[in-house]
C-alpha cells in the first residue's frame, strides 16, 4: 500500500489546526438541540461541563427570583383571592422580572439570533419570541400602558426551559472534539539523528523533509517517511484497519502514528505537517463535520412551525380585534396573550425528559448516545455498514487449524509453537499462546531464544531445537509440505507458521482474526429487519471474503482506504438510503462523520468514538439492533408528548384570541395557568412511561 496512491494529496485547507474557530460565546453554539452536536460542535468534555453548570446556576437563581415574581403579580393574588400590592411593589416586580429576564433568558435570546442568522428558526427563535414579548409588554404595563402584565408568564416560561435544557444537555454526553484526539495520536518529539549520528530530542514542528529520526521499539512513529536502516513489525491497525502487524524493512514506508513494534528503525522524513496522512484524515473529518446536514431533531422541527404559527396567529388577533372596533390597548393584550400562549411550557419538557429516559435506558445497555438528531434518525436507517476488524473480528488473533505431520499429534505441534511463542510479543504469538492455555497445556520450558531476521524465531524446548517460521523460508529450504492445503487456508486470509523440530517439519498453524459470534446475530437480525448489512475493510480481498461468508454478509468491499471509506459510505448515501457506519478505528473516522449515524465500537480509538454519534460500550455489534429499536420507541413517546405539550396550547391559542368573547368567554390567564401546569405533568408522567 504506497503512500502516493494512498491521498489524492489536493491542498487541504490549512486549518486543521484552527478546530477552535467555532469557540465564540459558548452559549451562541449552544442550541444543543441538534444543530451543534451533530455539525462540527467544537466543545471539549471540559466546555460541555461548565455548560451544564452554567444552565443548573441559571436554573437555580430564575426559580428563586420566580417566588416573589409570582406573589407579586395582580393576576396571581387575584387567582389566591389575596391583595398584597403596596406602593411600588410593580417596581419591585419589574425589577425581579429584568433579571430572571436577562440573566435566565440570555442563552434562548443569544440562541435565537444564532438561528436567525443561519435562518433556521427552532426551539430558542420560540422561547426568545415569548419571553421578549411577556417582557417588553410588561414593561409598558408598569409603566402606563393599560392591560395586565404578564411577568409571571415569563418567569415561569424560563424557569421549566432552563430545567428541560440542563436535564437534556445532563443526560447527553458533551460533544467533544474529535480533532484534538486525532492531533493526540502523534508523539510531540521525535529523536532526530545530526551528520554525527548523535541524537537530538527535537518537537515534531521541527522536523524538515529529508531529516533521518530513530525510533525505538514500542515508540509511536511520528512522521511519514521511508526506512532507512533497521526492520521491525509496525503495527498500522488504528490508522488502516490491516489486523496483521506489517514487516517492513530498508525502502519501505511507515506512516506517522502507527508504532513500532520489534526493531529500532531509522527513518528519513518523507512528508510533514500538512502533508502527513494523519492531518489528511484529519481534514476529512473537519469537512465531513461541517458538510453533514444541519439535522433538527424533533423539538426543534415543531418550535419552529409553532414560531411561524406564533406570528401568524398574532398579527391576525391584532387586526381582527382592530377591525371589530376595538382600542389598540385592548387588541395588543389579546396579541400579546397569543403570542405569548404559543409557546408552551410543556414543550421545554416534552423531549428533554423523553431523551433523559431513554439516555438511561441505553446507558444500562452499553450505548452512550451523544448526538440527539441523528440518534432519533436511527429509526429510519435503511443499511449499516461495518468495518471488519476490531468490529466484526475481535481484532486479535485466534487459532483456526493445526494440520501435524504424518507421526505427529496436533498437541505436539501446538506444545512446540506455544512454548517458543511464550517469549514473543507478536500478536501472532499471543494467539496460539492463549490456545494453549485455553487447552490448558503445561509449556516447555526455552532456552537460548533468538529472533532471526527474515527467518523466524528459535529456541530450544526439552533439549530439542525448535523453530517458527515463516512460508517464505519453508519454500526458501525446500521442505515438504501440503501445498494445497496451505493455499486454501491463505485464500481465507489466514496467517499459517510452521513449526521445526531439529530441522524437521512436524506441521502447521493457521490463525486468523476471530469473528466476534454476536456479529453474526447482530447480521441475521438486521436482515430480518429488511436492513442491508455491508462490510469495509482495509484488510485484503480474501480475508474479507471469508469472515463475509461466516457471517452471512451480500456486500464486500476490501481494500478500501480510509478516504475511501468516507466516499464509500457517500455513494451508498447516494442511493437515497439512511446509513449508518459502525467502526473502531481513526481510519474508520471520516466515514462515521459522513454517516447518517456514526456508531463507534467502546474498544476502539477515542478517534472513533469522538466522531461517532453513539458508541456501544460492550463492543457488541448486536446492540445496532437494540439501537434501533430503541429510537423507534423513543420517537413515538416524543411524538406522543408534543401532542400532549401542544394540544393545550392549540385548543388555547383561539381561546387567548378571543373567539369565543362574544359569548362572554375569554381564556382569563389564571385559568391558562392551570391548563398549562396540567399538560406539563402529563408530559413529566408519559416520558417515565418510556421502557427499553
Amino acid at each position: 500500500m504506497t503512500k502516493d496512491n494512498e491521498h489524492n494529496t489536493d491542498q487541504h485547507h490549512k486549518h486543521h489546526h484552527e478546530h477552535h474557530h467555532e469557540h465564540h460565546d459558548h452559549h451562541d453554539t449552544h442550541q444543543h438541540e441538534g444543530h451543534d452536536h451533530g455539525h462540527g460542535g467544537h466543545h471539549g468534555h471540559h466546555d460541555h461541563g461548565e455548560m451544564i453548570a452554567d444552565f443548573k446556576k441559571r436554573f437555580y437563581i430564575s426559580l428563586i427570583l420566580t417566588i416573589p415574581i409570582l406573589a407579586l403579580s395582580p393576576m396571581i393574588q387575584m387567582f389566591l383571592g389575596v391583595d398584597w400590592s403596596f406602593p411600588g411593589d410593580l417596581y419591585i416586580l419589574f425589577a425581579l422580572s429584568t433579571v430572571v429576564f436577562f440573566y435566565g433568558g440570555w442563552p434562548f435570546l443569544t440562541g435565537a439570533v444564532s438561528e436567525l442568522k443561519e435562518k433556521n428558526p427552532g426551539m430558542m427563535t420560540l422561547i426568545g419570541l415569548a419571553i421578549l414579548i411577556a417582557y417588553g409588554y410588561s414593561t409598558m404595563v408598569v409603566f402606563g400602558w393599560e392591560g395586565d402584565q404578564l411577568f409571571w408568564e415569563l418567569a415561569t416560561l424560563v424557569d421549566i426551559m432552563l430545567l428541560g435544557h440542563w436535564i437534556e444537555m445532563r443526560s447527553i454526553m458533551g460533544a467533544s472534539n474529535a480533532l484534538e484526539q486525532l492531533v493526540k495520536l502523534m508523539p510531540n518529539e521525535a529523536h532526530r539523528l545530526n551528520e554525527k549520528d548523535e541524537v537530538e530530542d527535537v518537537p515534531i514542528s521541527d522536523l524538515q523533509n529529508k531529516d533521518r529520526v530513530l525510533i525505538k521499539p514500542g515508540e509511536k512513529i511520528p512522521v511519514d517517511g521511508t526506512i532507512t536502516n533497521g526492520s521491525s513489525a509496525i503495527d498500522e491497525a488504528m490508522l488502516t484497519g490491516e489486523s496483521v502487524p506489517v514487516e517492513k524493512a530498508v525502502g519501505d514506508e511507515v506512516i506517522g502514528g502507527s508504532i513500532n513494534k520489534e526493531g529500532s528503525l531509522t527513518v528519513q522524513v518523507e512528508k510533514t505537517g500538512e502533508d502527513s496522512y494523519l492531518s489528511q484524515v484529519i481534514t476529512m473529518v473537519k469537512e465531513a463535520q461541517e458538510s453533514k446536514s444541519k439535522t433538527q431533531d424533533l423539538t426543534n422541527r415543531a418550535a419552529k412551525w409553532l414560531f411561524y404559527l406564533a406570528l401568524a396567529a398574532g398579527f391576525v388577533t391584532l387586526i381582527i380585534w382592530l377591525l371589530l372596533g376595538f382600542s389598540f390597548d385592548a387588541a395588543l393584550q389579546r396579541m400579546v396573550t397569543v403570542m405569548v400562549i404559543t409557546c408552551p411550557h410543556a414543550l421545554g419538557l416534552a423531549a428533554p425528559l423523553v431523551v433523559a429516559v431513554s439516555t438511561a435506558i441505553s446507558a444500562k445497555h452499553g450505548l452512550l448516545i451523544r448526538n440527539r438528531a441523528n440518534f432519533e434518525e436511527a429509526r429510519n436507517l435503511n443499511a449499516v455498514v461495518f468495518d471488519k476488524t476490531g468490529t466484526l473480528t475481535k481484532g486479535e488473533f485466534g487459532v483456526t487449524d493445526i494440520v501435524p505431520r504424518e507421526g505427529y499429534s496436533k498437541e505436539d505441534v501446538l506444545y512446540y509453537a506455544a512454548s517458543l511463542e511464550q517469549q514473543s510479543e507478536h500478536p501472532i504469538a499471543a494467539g496460539i499462546v492463549k490456545d494453549a492455555a485455553e487447552k490448558e497445556m503445561t509449556l516447555g520450558k526455552i532456552e537460548e531464544f533468538q529472533s532471526i531476521t527474515g527467518k523466524g524465531i528459535e529456541g530450544k524446548i526439552d533439549g530439542k531445537k525448535i523453530n517458527a517460521v515463516s512460508p517464505g523460508f519453508v519454500k526458501s529450504q525446500n521442505l515438504t509440505y501440503d501445498k494445497e492445503l496451505f493455499d486454501q487456508m491463505s485464500e481465507e486470509g489466514k496467517t499459517v507458521i510452521f513449526v521445526l523440530v531439529d530441522d524437521t517439519l512436524i506441521g502447521m498453524v493457521a490463525l486468523a482474526d476471530m469473528v466476534r459470534e454476536t456479529a453474526k446475530e447482530a447480521v441475521a437480525r438486521l436482515k430480518e429487519k429488511g436492513i442491508h448489512s455491508i462490510m469495509l475493510t482495509g484488510d485484503n480481498e480474501k480475508v474479507a471474503h471469508w469472515v463475509a461468508k461466516q457471517l452471512e454478509i451480500d456486500e464486500v468491499y476490501a481494500e478500501v482506504l480510509p478516504d475511501d471509506k468516507a466516499n464509500q459510505v457517500k455513494k451508498i448515501q447516494e442511493k437515497g438510503w439512511k446509513v449508518a457506519m459502525t467502526g473502531d478505528g481513526v481510519n474508520d473516522a471520516p466515514a462515521l462523520a459522513t454517516a447518517d449515524l456514526g456508531i463507534a465500537i467502546g474498544a476502539g480509538t477515542d478517534v472513533a468514538m469522538e466522531t461517532a454519534d453513539v458508541v456501544l460500550v460492550k463492543s457488541n455489534p448486536n446492540d445496532v439492533v437494540g439501537l434501533m429499536d430503541l429510537s423507534k420507541k423513543t420517537y413515538r413517546k416524543m411524538v406522543q408528548n408534543l401532542w400532549w405539550a401542544t394540544g393545550y396550547n392549540i385548543v388555547a391559542i383561539p381561546l387567548a384570541a378571543g373567539v369565543l368573547a362574544p359569548i362572554g368567554i375569554v381564556l382569563s390567564p389564571a385559568v391558562g395557568a392551570v391548563l398549562m401546569s396540567l399538560s406539563t405533568i402529563i408530559v413529566a408522567i408519559n416520558a417515565q412511561l418510556l421502557k427499553a
